[in-house]
């Protein structure tokens, strides 16, 4: 589509919310595609007689799927937006309150913005392996694991989450199951597919994103800078340089380093990297009573740990823990909290400062 005005509607029946854009943007171009993913075939002759038998049909699986806008005057390098684990590229979107989201922010500043489900998520559901997806009620672990609520719904202390029920029920209701089994590598080659695609990015992570986010930044060049919101999934390192793992009382488990050769973990240093943390995140080396606290305790010691090593090898690597700079009340989902505004004129002046805007 070439050329026309996105506007806000003004709806009336969700006296709640409020609505994207807060600034009419003029799309030059948009729509979508698929990166990256394979071809599977059972074994056989495909037989049209018996269209339901798999035996020589194909399957086409495991790609990213990719919504991209382009505005009218655009600027030259694209941002491109990886989600975490449970979630798809809503994270981007607008908030649960109906506010601006990363997508929206980014869109009035006048990048091109691609936002991705990963493949066996979301709109990339079609997966060449197999899973059980049971309906299991899990909300209070989320919302507690991503620093929200505790278990009986009371909010972390100053929470900068949207206020409210409907923001709530929006927020556990962007929740979506992995339709196969999660797989580092199949999201890195197809981040890396995306890259070969679309040439330069910056590539911006979330949580679970983070660990593909430093894969693929070492698997294709064409990503010239990683952004990484509370990445946890995992922290690469050179080998012989790795730290120990890191104990836990989470039960997500205790946090491994992933250990890469040192030609290829210096591919991290040719480009800038910058990692933002929330607020409600305890210091410290022992294991806490409260797991959910002492989860992201260990991903912040870690990634610290991670700056260190990408500058020690010459590397332009940054961490902000944003109580540290006067920002309190930031949850796991810091970019769609009450202050994303002021977080993303963060973002813009890092951009700004090395040459990516």
């Amino acid at each position: 589509m070439k050329n026309f005005l996105l506007t806000t509607i003004a709806l009336n029946f969700l006296a709640s919310t409020s609505f994207a854009f807060n600034n009419p943007v003029t799309i030059q171009d948009q729509g979508s595609f698929f990166a990256g993913g394979k071809m599977i075939q059972t074994p056989g002759v495909a037989n049209f007689s018996e269209p339901r038998n798999p035996a020589g049909q194909t399957l086409h699986g495991d790609s990213a799927y990719v919504f991209y806008q382009i505005p009218v005057n655009a600027r030259k390098i694209p941002l491109i937006f990886l989600h975490g684990y449970g979630q798809s590229g809503k994270s981007w979107e607008t908030t649960p309150d109906g506010r601006d989201g990363f997508q929206n922010i980014f869109l009035e500043r006048r990048f091109k913005v691609y936002i991705v489900d990963q493949p066996r998520r979301g709109r990339a559901g079609n997966s060449t392996t197999g899973t059980t997806i049971n309906p299991t009620t899990m909300d209070q672990l989320w919302a507690t694991n991503f620093r929200i609520s505790d278990f009986q719904n009371n909010l972390f202390p100053g929470v900068q989450f949207p206020e409210g029920d409907y923001a709530r029920d929006q927020f556990f209701k962007q929740m979506t199951p992995d339709t196969g089994s999660y797989d580092n590598k199949v999201i890195t080659d197809s981040m890396s597919a995306l890259f070969g695609t679309i040439g330069d990015g910056i590539l911006i992570t979330h949580s679970a994103g983070g660990d593909p986010g430093w894969m693929t930044a070492m698997q294709n060049s064409n990503v010239r800078a990683v952004v990484a919101y509370e990445p946890g999934g995992g922290f690469a390192f050179p080998i012989g340089e790795e730290p120990a793992e890191m104990e836990s009382s989470s039960p997500f488990g205790n946090l491994k380093p992933n250990v890469y050769s040192v030609e290829q973990f210096e591919r991290l240093t040719k480009i800038p990297i910058i990692l933002y943390f929330g607020d409600n995140i305890p210091s410290g080396d022992k294991p806490l009573e409260r797991w959910e606290l002492d989860n992201w305790r260990v991903r912040l010691n870690m990634a610290r740990l991670f700056v260190d090593a990408v500058n020690r090898h010459g590397g332009n690597a940054t961490l902000i823990h944003l109580p540290e700079v006067g920002i309190y009340g930031n949850d796991h989902f810091l970019f769609a909290d009450r202050n994303n505004v002021e977080l993303a004129d963060l973002l813009s002046d890092w951009l700004r400062e090395n040459q990516l805007d």
